[in-house]
């Protein structure tokens, strides 16, 4: 019998990725490192669950990977997850910090912006300057 995932919540971490799967009851079914390539076969894979995330750059490519595979995705700010850190900081605590932070009912999240929104954010101010 294989238990069912709730969430799937990742950190990234240096030449991976860290990734703590949540069952129904908010237990951790387990927290292991996955290459990229795993984590793309996994997102594939899993059935529809919630994915969640700390905000930052590459979580929005992420964050569009995971929603065009039915999940639901929840990019939770950094400072949101900091408190929940629950022993010293490594990637398989961070990775469980994230869920524990994504569970809360009352959590912000971060919408998950399309590659052509965070196109134009990133190009802001790279505009050549008119001549004087």
């Amino acid at each position: 019998m294989t238990t069912k995932i709730n969430m799937l919540a990742i950190d990234l971490a240096k030449g991976s990725f860290q990734v703590c799967a949540v069952g129904p009851e908010g237990t951790v079914l387990y927290n292991r490192g996955l290459s990229r390539t795993r984590l793309a076969t996994l997102l594939a894979e899993q059935p529809a669950c919630v994915v969640a995330r700390e905000a930052c750059a590459t979580s929005h490519h992420w964050g569009r990977v995971a929603q065009r595979h039915g999940h639901e995705v929840r990019l939770v700010p950094a400072a949101y997850v900091k408190p929940f850190v629950k022993h010293q900081k490594n990637d398989p605590a961070d990775a469980e910090a994230i869920a524990e932070a994504a569970l809360r009912p009352t959590m912000r999240f971060v919408a998950v912006k399309s590659a052509e929104t965070q196109g134009r954010a990133s190009s802001i101010g790279l505009e050549p300057m008119a001549p004087r």
